[in-house]
């Protein structure tokens, strides 16, 4: 079988781990910016910088392999080389699983609150080392830095979440027995041994580390592959929890292509969490099944946003552009789909296109950018491709629609289309790039129609000065997670509830309890005293038998059961 490791959600080649050599890069001037508009200014910037050869030694040293092959990634500002580091074999993945296990066992062995620890410590360590962790983010992803933070919070909050809430979540519980007073009952949780975590490349700091951290502290060890041209911000964390005291062998990272270790990543694992395409979900649930291995799968989406007719256009205009356009519109969660009413579409479009064509693109390791650059060379081909068939079928353009190669070689304009129609891909496929297309509408049965008409069902965004209205329309929505007057992070960020996909956008869930739990096995421990179910001394059946048909009645009136 094809491994079932393949790009994050939306990727348009089917090759994991891709290098994006940026061919065809037409400029690297230093830190270039620009508005989408067109204009360019040059200053200090990312074009140009490296990381520190002995920062790289250090990171690329947690990763399982015995050094047979190399991969060399490069910058997506730049198109040069960032860092080689070491691929991992097949039997580099066996051999990360027998360490695993082996540190498993004594890991599982500890209380939950010592389990704890380490990441307890990682919040501060991760705020006095913020600088360094956000420029690896920007230089292996390319993303503008207000949007490599929101990773760095991500973990900060996620870990600390889950590190104050794991001992009680984890902790043995009381239920009721089947006979009260005589039937004592324990839930008990125990890890499910090694979880395979496949983590992708747009969002490779959070999505690898704050899922890892709930694994790890439900008492299980992690083989963790992340995508190979982001896999320096996971190795980085790696590094920096192991000097704050977790074991070494616990959290063990693979690097490499999927048709070499995707296999046995996959068919050694005793639980397996994937964040990616849906067609990668697909291939893992077929790789498990016949070993009837537990999984957790965050798929794609085509996020529609719905702004009502009492919006607030300005406040919701500006809450679009982030929306649609946090990290380049590469993230599983971000608005594709935007319905306005009829009432306020002649208002809110003009507005909304007006500050997507005053955004700044660059490549500046600052807070300046409003937005950076794809990641793959593969990405800019697939928006260019989904826009350029768009408009030759008839959408119009009203902001972006090109490549801004003089920014940066993966760099595309912040787009807004609109008569987008079935027959473009656009319309019903995911883009994972920065692209957007409006469309108008009536009333609220249509809008929901239209908002549910697809098979995914990840996020949604609803925008009224009525939350109560709001609340009411968002039940009707097909999506795991929606947002009142706010585009993801509102549900996303809420760590006490959980998120994930309806439908064709995944199977489980990470955040609130679930997210740690799925980590585990469940047992149930029960233990019968003084009386069994069965007729006690010389009472015969039919007397035992109406004497609990009875018992049924009083304990419903006592409410006992």
């Amino acid at each position: 079988m094809a491994s079932p490791t393949v790009p994050a959600e939306g990727a348009a080649d089917p090759a994991d781990g891709a290098t994006s050599t940026a061919e065809g890069a037409t400029s690297t001037a230093e830190g270039a910016t620009s508005t989408a508009e067109g204009a360019t200014s040059t200053a200090e910037g990312a074009a140009g910088h490296t990381l520190p050869q002995t920062l790289i030694d250090r990171l690329v040293s947690h990763v399982a392999s015995d050094g047979a092959g190399t991969a060399t990634i490069a910058s997506p500002f730049t198109g040069e080389p960032l860092a080689t580091v070491p691929l991992s074999s097949p039997e580099d993945v066996r051999a990360a699983y027998e360490r695993a296990r082996e540190a498993q066992r004594a890991w599982a062995a500890l209380p939950a609150g010592e389990r704890a620890k380490p990441f307890l410590r990682l919040a501060d360590a991760l705020v006095d080392r913020r600088a360094e962790i956000l420029d690896i983010i920007q230089l292996e992803t390319g993303k503008a830095r207000r949007h490599a933070m929101e990773e760095f919070l991500d973990v900060a909050l996620c870990s600390l979440y889950y590190a104050r809430r794991a001992p009680r979540l984890l902790k043995p519980r009381r239920r009721k027995g089947m006979m009260p007073g005589l039937t004592r009952v324990q839930e008990l949780r125990h890890p499910k041994g090694v979880v395979a975590l496949i983590a992708p490349w747009n969002y490779p700091f959070a999505l690898g580390a704050s899922d890892i951290a709930p694994a790890l502290m439900a008492g299980n060890a992690v083989i963790h592959k992340p995508d190979t041209q982001t896999c320096l911000s996971s190795l980085w964390v790696l590094d920096l929890l192991v000097s704050l005291g977790l074991p070494r062998d616990l959290w063990q990272i693979v690097v490499g292509e999927p048709a070499e270790i995707g296999d046995p990543l996959v068919e050694n694992a005793d639980y397996v969490s994937f964040t990616g395409s849906t067609r990668g979900g697909r291939a893992i649930a077929e790789k498990v099944a016949p070993r009837l291995v537990a999984y957790s799968l965050e798929l794609g989406g085509k996020n529609p946003m719905i702004v009502m007719p009492d919006a607030d256009v300005e406040r919701a205009a500006r809450g679009a552009v982030r929306a649609c356009f946090t990290n380049a519109g590469q993230l599983c969660i971000s608005i594709e789909r935007m319905y306005v009413h009829e009432d306020v579409y002649d208002r809110f479009v003009p507005r909304f296109v007006e500050l997507v064509k005053g955004m700044r693109l660059g490549a500046g390791l600052d807070f300046d950018a409003e937005m950076g650059s794809l990641t793959h060379r593969r990405q800019l081909d697939a928006v260019t491709a989904h826009v350029d068939q768009a408009v030759e079928k008839g959408a119009t353009v009203l902001a972006g629609g090109k490549a801004r190669p003089d920014v940066g070689p993966l760099f595309y304009e912040p787009t807004v289309l609109a008569d987008v129609d079935g027959d473009m891909d656009l319309c019903a496929n995911e883009t994972f790039g920065p692209v957007v297309a409006v469309y108008k509408y009536r009333d609220e049965d249509e809008v929901v129609a239209r908002a549910n008409d697809t098979p995914y069902g990840l996020n949604a965004s609803v925008w009224t000065k009525n939350p109560a209205r709001g609340r009411r329309l968002a039940a009707r929505i097909q999506a795991g997670t929606v947002n009142i007057n706010d585009g993801y992070s509102a549900a996303y960020a809420s760590y006490d509830s959980p998120m994930g996909g309806m439908k064709q956008s995944g199977v489980g869930r990470r955040h609130g309890s679930e997210g740690l739990l799925k980590f585990t096995e469940v047992q149930t421990v029960a233990s019968q005293h003084i009386m069994d179910l069965e007729p006690p001394g010389a009472i015969g059946y039919d007397t035992f038998a109406d004497y609990m048909a009875t018992g049924i009645k009083l304990m419903k009136k006592l409410r006992i059961k």
